[in-house]
């Protein structure tokens, strides 16, 4: 079989998820079932891969799934607690006391202090963390989640301490003994140098393009989100977004250079969060009072913008609380999670061991060379609740109060359980049926050449059939 076709076959899974999602609008609990299971009649009729392996690939999808999802519940269980003890309240005052301009909102939340999380924990931690809180201060939620997902770009290659750097491209590349002697040919005696440097070639590449994310950020948000559907209106905040991407990437690119790759996505973000919000205060390029951005009034919404996840209305008969003690429970979250990492305290070995109490594995599943793990207490995840029980002592609330917060992420999350699921499984498991495919072919060079073009070619089809409904639905 050719490789064109074999790209064509392995484009059929996204082709399905367009076809329901996009055209048909159907909810990923039913579109993404159909999907997984052309997945998986490819994987096993097309590249042999075996039964059991198809199996234990689904089900290791549905291992991760259920590990985001705990995540998740933690980061919402956490927001629902500061809603309930007036944190959000104070927080939201906190912002509009600086500006109440969304397009600077979003540049220091999304930017700034997800690209901080980002380098701390990694994992799509960000997104549990800054979506949420977005969306507590009033932010729609498609809004808040495209802005969440957007500045996944700089940071990631040293998120979670650098994690990518230190395990994905040092454990890929130094088993290689060619490698090894490319690095040496290069003039690098030990392989921490080679790694340094290409940590700094990684950051140099990320610095350059992330210096125009903030500014991407917010013109996708008044664009889409905003009320007269402008580019413009988020190009006019353009000095700030550049300010706030050098605040960034400046610190970023510096410790990439000159320290260890563990660091540059956690000190950037610290770094331009304590510069920008000061200069911010000190109404340094902000728009003037006249210039205000904002959304439009939420009955004015789309209904898709909006998912199940409601934020009540505050009780404005409480007093507003401090802001430092407002926002201590995200300090405590960022705090726990640099020290979980950083080798210094050598928490790791303890929190992650091989122990059944720290470390929940299934190994070989269904016979397979697979094996899902879970560590709960390295998952921040675990952090994040921690933090919402310190948080009742922190805002003195009230056991009853901490129940309906508990009760609400309850009702929030489980709807999604299913679709979430199935929709990680089919990504996850996807993932594992190419990476079989690649061993049991002999032409699986091509394959995953022509898989990755397919890819690219699906990701333009996908956005082409976004326009497309658009304007049929403005008819």
């Amino acid at each position: 079989m050719s490789t064109g076709i074999l790209a064509l076959l392995s484009l059929l899974p996204i082709i399905f998820v367009a076809f329901f999602l996009v055209l048909l609008r159907w909810p990923a609990s039913r579109a993404m079932p159909i999907a997984y299971v052309v997945a998986a009649a490819l994987a096993f009729f097309v590249w042999q891969v075996p039964a059991n392996k198809v199996l234990a690939a689904s089900a290791n999808g549905l291992w991760v799934a259920a590990t985001l999802i705990y995540i998740i519940f933690g980061a919402i269980l956490l927001l629902n607690t500061l809603q309930q003890s007036g944190a959000i309240r104070a927080i939201r005052r906190g912002f509009s006391d600086i500006t109440p301009d969304r397009r600077i909102q979003v540049i220091i939340i999304a930017w700034l202090f997800g690209s901080f999380i980002e380098g701390s924990a990694g994992f799509g931690t960000p997104a549990a963390v800054a979506v949420p809180l977005m969306v507590g201060l009033g932010f729609p939620a498609m809004a808040a989640v495209v802005a969440g997902m957007i500045i996944q770009s700089t940071p990631v290659s040293f998120g979670a301490m650098g994690t990518p750097i230190m395990v994905g491209v040092n454990t890929g590349l130094s088993a290689d003994p060619e490698m090894a002697a490319y690095a040496a040919q290069l003039g690098f005696a030990e392989w921490d140098q080679f790694l340094a440097f290409i940590a700094t070639k990684i950051a140099l590449l990320h610095a350059i393009a992330g210096t125009f994310i903030p500014l991407f950020v917010v013109a996708i948000m008044t664009r889409f989100f905003g009320k007269n559907r402008s580019f413009a209106e988020g190009f006019k905040v353009w000095k700030f977004a550049l300010f706030a991407a050098f605040a960034m990437t400046i610190p970023y690119l510096l410790v990439a250079t000159y320290f260890r790759p563990e660091f540059p996505s956690l000190i950037g973000g610290l770094v331009g969060l304590g510069v920008v919000v000061s200069a911010a205060k000190a109404g340094f390029l902000l728009p003037k009072e006249d210039e205000i951005w904002d959304f439009d009034d939420k009955e004015n919404w789309d209904e898709e913008w909006t998912g199940s996840m409601q934020i009540e209305a505050e009780d404005e008969s409480k007093p507003i609380m401090g802001i430092v003690r407002a926002w201590s429970p995200y300090l405590f979250v960022a705090s726990l999670l640099v020290i979980t990492r950083l080798p210094y305290f050598n928490l790791e070995p303890l929190l992650r061991g091989p122990s059944i109490v720290t470390t929940w594995s299934w190994s070989q599943i269904f016979g397979s060379d697979i094996t899902a793990s879970f560590q709960p207490f390295w998952s921040p995840g675990t952090i994040f609740i921690i933090v919402s029980l310190i948080t009742m002592g922190l805002h003195s609330l009230k056991p009853s109060e901490y129940k309906i917060a508990f009760g609400q992420v309850s009702e929030n999350t489980c709807p999604c359980l299913h679709g979430a699921g199935v929709h990680r499984a089919y990504g996850s498991g996807f993932h594992q049926f190419q990476r079989r495919c690649g061993r049991l072919r002999a032409d699986a060079t091509g394959a995953r050449r022509g898989s990755c073009q397919s890819y690219w070619i699906g990701m333009a089809f996908l956005l082409y059939l976004y326009r497309w409904t658009r304007r049929l639905r403005r008819r």
